[in-house]
This record gives structure tokens, sequence and C-alpha cells, in this order.
């Protein structure tokens, strides 16, 4: 849940979520659309897809019991080198470093080197017996993220309190190094055509072209282009949504409807039981306003 989240957001749900699912085994147990239903909110819904594929691998292929090496905690569904070497240290107390942006950037800081210029592999590797120096491996690898996270900050990192400020090279150098690295933000428009019923429904189809909500129920989404739209769809509102690194820039047609096309289904406007990720959750709210 952390992975693209904030902790403050993050808290709420997870207590929700191990009240719910106590034991990998209770978790193995369930479906597809629980899960989503309960990461509802929290975005990025592939890492609940691959928290519930993970539990099910654990328990049929490997007893419920975890696996204690590097290349078979990878076969894990959506766990790469970062991940896998976290788990590594806090399960297993495995001398490692999870490799994250503010871990990137503690050791680009210290050594007043841009983060593309260092393997950060070899550097750990050549400084192992520097590093591994304490059997608390686990709490290692934690500290090195809350200690980019808390006192080597992107912005304004607290040198003063650094235990390191007295070797670091960043805070020594008259030319310092560029570590503040800004989100390029892409921006998109998009028309959304809405099919609606008196009854209070919405259409909904999993056949949209939309990279960052593939496989969900979502109106018609087309990109905007300087064609004209059919007269037949009424214009609702503009609206802005971000998405991570993506500004949507949106404009909402509707029409009453008793037909809709044959991929699409209906859905209430009011019911709330169903999964539906925020990002269409938010049209919901817009074409509510009809009624």
């Amino acid at each position: 849940m952390l992975q693209q989240t904030q902790v403050k957001t993050v808290i709420p749900y997870f207590k929700k979520f191990t009240k719910k699912y106590k034991t990998l085994e209770s978790l193995s147990k369930a479906n597809e659309t629980q899960i989503l239903k309960m990461w509802e909110g929290l975005g990025y819904y592939r890492r609940a897809r691959n928290l519930l594929a993970s539990a099910k691998l654990l328990v049929k292929e490997y007893n419920s019991k975890f696996p204690n090496t590097l290349k078979e905690i990878k076969k894990l569904p959506g766990v790469g080198d970062y991940t896998a070497n976290a788990l590594m240290g806090f399960i297993h107390n495995y001398p490692t470093i999870a490799i994250d942006g503010n871990v990137k950037r503690v050791f680009a800081r210290y050594l007043n080197k841009k983060e593309s210029k260092i393997n950060y592999e070899k550097l750990i590797d050549i400084n192992k017996k520097n590093l591994f120096i304490t059997e608390r491996n686990s709490d290692f690898v934690e500290a090195l993220m809350e200690f980019g996270a808390l006192i080597c900050k992107p912005k304004d990192p607290k040198c003063s309190q650094c235990c390191l400020n007295k070797s670091c090279r960043y805070l020594k150098s008259s030319n310092k190094i560029e570590t503040n690295k800004r989100k390029k933000i892409k921006v998109m428009n998009y028309n959304i055509f809405c099919y609606v019923s008196k009854k209070k429904q919405i259409a909904l189809t999993k056949e949209n072209e939309i990279k960052f909500l593939k496989n969900f129920n979502l109106p018609l989404i087309k990109e905007m282009k300087n064609n004209s739209i059919n007269k037949d769809w009424k214009f609702l509102k503009n609206y802005k949504n971000s998405i991570s690194n993506l500004n949507l820039n949106i404009n909402l047609y509707y029409k009453f409807s008793n037909k809709i096309p044959k991929s699409y289904n209906w859905y209430s406007l009011n019911n709330n039981k169903e999964f539906i990720p925020s990002f269409t959750k938010r049209i919901f709210n817009q074409v509510s306003t009809l009624f």
C-alpha cells in the first residue's frame, strides 16, 4: 500500500485490511472484487491484484512460508529488485539495501555525484564490509529509507542534524549536484461520453484504450480532437483530474438512452457495493447532478 501512496493515506486502509484478512490463508481465499473494493481510493490497483495473486501463490506453492532467496521472492507477481531486497531485509534480516528514491538520493548526496552516474549494486558490494556492520539488518534497511525521507530530504535537507555531515561531499562542496528532480507532468485531453438512463443508471464498459485504467469499467472515452461532437450528445461539464504524473482535461458529455452498445452494462449511480475506481466515481458524481 505504501508504494506510490503517502503513509497518512494508507493507515486507515491498512488497519481495515488487516482486520479483515488476519492471515495469509484468509487473504488467499478472497476474490479480486473484494480486494479491489477494500483498495478503492488508493489507486494503482495493479498492486491489489498482485497482492492477491502473491498470497494465492505463497499458500499453494510455498506452504504459506515466505521464500528466503531473492530469486524466489522475485517470482511473486509485481515484485522487483527493490521490493525483493526490502522483504529479504525485513523478513529474513538479510544484509541488504532496498534501493528506492530516498536511498539513491542519500548516496548521491554523500558522494556529491549524479544518481545516473552511480552503479548502486557495485557501490554496495564494494562497501559491504563498512555498510553491514550490525546484526540489525532489518532495521538498517528501514533506517536508510527513513533517513532519506526525514533528514536527507528532496528539498531543504537537514544537514545540521545529519550524522554524516562531517564527511558528506555534498555539504562540503561549493558545486552541489542537483538532486531535486521535478516530476514531468503530461497533459492529456479527453472527451467522455456517458449513456444515462432515467433509472439513475450509467453505462460502463471495459473496452477502452486508456492505459492507466485498463480493464476497469468506464464510459466511452476518446482523446479530444478537432472533430465536431455528434449533436445527440449534450455537454455537461469540463473538469480537471490528476492521476500520478498525468493532468487530465476532460469534457463530459451525456445522453439519455434505453439502449446501449453490446459491450456495455448498466450501473447504478447510487450503488456503492461494487468496486468503482475513483476516476469513475468522479464521473458518477458529475452525472448525478442531472437528477
